[in-house]
């Protein structure tokens, strides 16, 4: 067994919350800025960590390393993907404290997925991630963006219709977990720029 990651770098301040500023990726005391091949070891263990609470994301521990670090990679590496992190400054020092990865299909949707570690989640990283991942999209040439989500992360989709997104479907028991139980997503998309 895995002992559980904490936090790598040190811990969001308690009781402070981020405030958003219109012209910058910078809230309060976090920013957002383009994941490098050096932050994919702490990418990895922070998705580890998130896995670990079986709530929040659609993986699932274990899974392998070895390969989600080569799909990273890739992201990294091909235009139409692009994988950011949020850096905060926190008690113990600064670090990566979230990331969202963006995929560009052929036809124009720029699909999302996103993780904030617990001790920083409500503090407005999700929604600087967010805005830096829209901004990305639509620079890409993106007339869309698309998630999905689990229907009872009810502070992701407050954080996704505040920013515009509407919920376009369901998919009902359509994931199985490796518990056995058989887990709907709420499937949600916003159009970007003059897109209708």
């Amino acid at each position: 067994m895995r002992p559980r990651a904490e936090y790598v770098g040190g811990s969001c301040r308690t009781g402070q919350t981020a405030r958003m500023e219109e012209t910058s990726d910078r809230q309060g005391f976090a920013e957002v800025r383009q994941a490098s091949e050096d932050d994919l070891d702490i990418i990895i263990e922070q998705t580890w960590q998130v896995a670990a609470e079986g709530r929040w994301i659609g993986t699932e521990v274990p899974f392998d390393r070895a390969a989600r670090r080569e799909r990273l990679a890739s992201a990294l590496a091909d235009e139409p993907a692009a994988v950011f992190v949020a850096y905060a400054s926190g008690a113990g020092g600064p670090g990566i404290v979230g990331h969202i990865w963006i995929s560009m299909a052929p036809y124009g949707v720029a699909e999302i997925g996103m993780l904030v570690v617990e001790a920083c989640r409500g503090k407005g990283i999700g929604k600087l991630l967010l805005r830096s991942a829209m901004q990305w999209a639509a620079a890409a040439g993106a007339h869309k963006m698309a998630l999905e989500v689990w229907p009872h992360n009810e502070a992701a989709i407050r954080l996704y219709r505040a920013a515009g997104f509407v919920e376009e479907g369901r998919k009902v028991r359509h994931y199985r977990r490796r518990n056995g139980e058989l887990w709907d997503s709420v499937l949600m998309g916003r159009p970007l720029g003059g897109a209708q």
